[in-house]
């Protein structure tokens, strides 16, 4: 039987689960409310940086946006072990290890050995790919432990069902959702909404799904409450493992 994993959500994208001995903190945000680039941050994060504590892997979905990593999640970075993102991202950070799409490597945890691997994801669509720029998703395995995917800011269905083709056995799946738009872009989602999540669900039937990416943000044309009710009606809500901001919880791989 597999392990559960602990999650705890700080806010946005930003998540600290276990596994396999390892701690992973995925897209770094903990600036205070404000505006913040381009973007307008609403709520500060439910659990400050200085009480984390050790983060072995930081993975790094991209670099470019504020509501995926801000000036205080830059300031972790130094800190982790291991911080994986995109080619691009790999370039422009001096701390960060950038990957190629289905590239893998393998880190020792205390509990298994976890091979990371980077896979396929799409911020917006094609035609804004110059404008939203590059992102990747990743996906855990280890022995013992259930195949983890974190779809980071991914908004194509077609995407992921590249990576369920190449890990059908995904029994977390991580959704950033939110329905994010951005008004220089325009009328493109740049990460999942409710019915493209119950899609991206579906490929995975018996796997639980734990969406974020709905808190804190302005920009997201659907946050929490209206995720969760959308969700609802375009897919099977009881296999959401929703997680509250700042409180652990278990989910166990149905």
């Amino acid at each position: 039987m597999s392990h559960p994993i602990s999650f705890t959500l700080i806010g946005g994208p930003t998540v600290v689960f276990d596994y396999a001995g390892l701690r992973f903190l995925t897209d770094p945000t903990f600036d205070a409310p404000g505006p913040s680039g381009n973007l307008t941050k609403l709520t500060g994060p439910a659990v400050p940086s200085d009480s984390i504590g050790r983060v072995d892997v930081v993975l790094l979905s991209h670099d470019e946006h504020e509501d995926n990593l801000d000036v205080s999640g830059r300031a972790m970075l130094s800190d982790a072990g291991l911080v994986l993102t995109t080619p691009e991202g790999g370039e422009r950070l001096d701390l960060a290890h950038g990957m190629a799409r289905w590239d893998s490597l393998s880190v020792e945890g205390a509990d298994a050995t976890v091979t990371i691997t980077a896979v396929a994801a799409r911020h917006g669509t094609s035609a804004v790919k110059h404008l939203a720029g590059q992102v990747t998703g990743f996906v855990l395995e280890a022995d013992g432990w259930p195949t983890v995917y974190v779809s980071g800011d991914n908004a194509s269905v077609a995407k992921a069902r590249q990576v369920s083709e190449r890990f059908p056995d995904v029994a977390v799946a991580v959704l950033f959702a939110g329905g994010a738009k951005a008004a220089s872009i325009g009328d493109v989602l740049l990460t999942l909404d409710a019915e493209r999540a119950a899609q991206v669900a579906g490929m995975w039937p018996a796997a639980s799904i734990v969406p974020v990416h709905i808190d804190d943000w302005a920009h997201f044309t659907e946050p929490r409450e209206v995720f969760l009710d959308n969700f609802a009606r375009f897919g099977d809500g009881a296999r959401l493992a929703v997680i509250e901001r700042g409180v652990p919880r278990e989910v166990v791989p149905q």
